[in-house]
């Protein structure tokens, strides 16, 4: 771009993932002519992040593994400046400005810049063979550097790093996870999933190793390439590469330079709105009504991301849209185990909780209760009615009298009681001599449907 250039935008959005797009499609469904920009400092168009493990396993090109197509921007009148980063907003004048030297005058603004990886103070991090994982170039570097006698080290066993570990399994890549709790996926999952989920990984050929830290990482003198970590109890794995998989933060640095408020993220209303008139925030970097818990917190998941964007899109185009709000709920498919949990899979105590499981061939399956009310779930296996339990918790369906039922198999609409499913899916009831008239069955809902 030519240095000093001035562009004026209705709409601008910062970021290119779920819940830029979410809230370009619904700009787009209200409002056809107003001019939307979206500017990433990724060079990439759209594409699902929770497929650059697939990316990284299998090569697939991006192409395959696009949020959109890949039309959708002409398609739908929006402008791109990719690989550009946004680095400073004037708030008072409605400008932004651009690392080559643009200038945007915007009427409304999205932020949705997502998180960045963390990356620890370890001695030897800046080696040469160490990555993180939350991008498609992450996907490449590691894809660039790896052969099929490289020894890798991840350093974290949470989603990231799980999943990064399957990605370098199926392509043959010896794998060690160091965590440095006492188990996989802990935050997310209760001992008994988390032990199905390391079963499974160990199953797939690799290596766990729970309760440890990394303190350092060396290197060749020469060349600065990784050879091996050091942990915390005085031993050394020899490897390659390692990857840092540990977690990431919202990337906040613009919203704190124009003065919004912030707390873990971007504080944000029920309309996606910040503290700040015209500038809006989604995704993993805002801090968002979560309807479990009754109050703002980060959510970083991909649902939530999109239909929080899609939320700020309506308000930015002037039509009053609330976010329903979302939780922390992960679905997952790991060495071709489906695993999903929401909300609290474990109660922090006893005092009035109950917790009803089963563990059986067909999969396992927990449930958390509290006066009758679903407030957790964990499902290993057979997840196939996942979504009609989630929507009881989302929506505070009392399950006094089939709660037993939620641990079966063949759990599904018709083990719920006629008044209680029949409304809610607006299913009319039968009545002699009528023609029963097509309906959805339970196999076509979704979570969050």
């Amino acid at each position: 771009m030519i240095s000093g250039k001035e562009e004026r935008v209705k709409y601008l959005i910062i970021g290119n993932s779920a819940g830029a797009i979410g809230a370009a499609e619904a700009i787009r469904e209200v409002d056809r002519a107003g001019s939307v920009l979206i500017v990433s400092d990724e060079p990439y168009p759209a594409y699902s992040r929770p497929l650059i493990s697939e990316h990284l396993a299998t090569g697939q090109p991006l192409e395959k593994i696009l949020f959109r197509p890949s039309d959708f921007y002409r398609e739908n009148g929006i402008a791109t400046r990719l690989g550009c980063q946004v680095k400073n907003l004037d708030t008072g004048k409605h400008l932004a400005l651009t690392g080559n030297g643009e200038t945007i005058v915007w009427e409304k603004l999205l932020l949705a810049t997502g998180g960045r990886p963390i990356v620890p103070p370890i001695k030897g991090i800046k080696s040469q063979g160490v990555f993180t994982f939350t991008n498609l170039d992450d996907a490449g570097a590691i894809s660039r550097h790896i052969s099929r006698e490289t020894k890798t080290v991840v350093i974290g066993g949470g989603l990231i790093g799980v999943s990064v570990t399957e990605a370098l399994l199926k392509r043959g890549i010896p794998v060690t996870i160091v965590e440095m709790k006492e188990r996989l996926l802990s935050i997310m999952l209760d001992e008994t999933a988390s032990n199905l989920a390391e079963e499974s990984l160990k199953k797939a050929g690799g290596d766990v190793l729970t309760g440890h830290t990394v303190l350092g990482i060396s290197s060749n003198l020469i060349n600065r390439r990784v050879n091996g970590v050091k942990l915390d109890d005085g031993s050394s794995i020899p490897c390659q590469v390692v990857i840092v998989a540990i977690g990431v933060s919202p990337r906040t640095e613009l919203a704190t330079q124009a003065g919004l408020k912030i707390g873990q993220g971007i504080v944000v209303d029920r309309h996606m709105a910040t503290s700040c008139p015209d500038i809006y925030a989604c995704g993993d970097v805002a801090e968002a009504y979560d309807f479990f818990h009754g109050c703002n917190r980060l959510t970083p998941i991909w649902p939530n991301a999109y239909l929080g964007g899609r939320t700020a899109g309506f308000n930015m185009a002037g039509v009053n849209a609330e976010y329903p709000g979302g939780t922390a709920m992960n679905a997952m498919k790991y060495f071709g185990v489906d695993i999903i949990s929401a909300g609290i899979v474990e109660p922090p105590d006893n005092d009035g909780y109950e917790i009803i499981s089963n563990n059986c061939p067909e999969g396992y399956r927990k449930f958390v209760l509290r006066e009758d009310y679903l407030v957790g779930m964990v499902m290993v296996g057979n997840i196939d009615r996942a979504g009609i339990i989630y929507n009881l918790m989302k929506n505070r369906v009392k399950v006094t009298g089939f709660k037993d039922e939620l641990l079966s198999p063949d759990f599904g609409l018709a083990s719920l009681p006629d008044d209680l499913w029949r409304p809610e899916f607006e299913v009319p009831a039968i009545k002699p001599g009528s023609q029963v008239a097509p309906v959805e069955t339970e196999e076509t809902l979704v979570i969050n449907g």
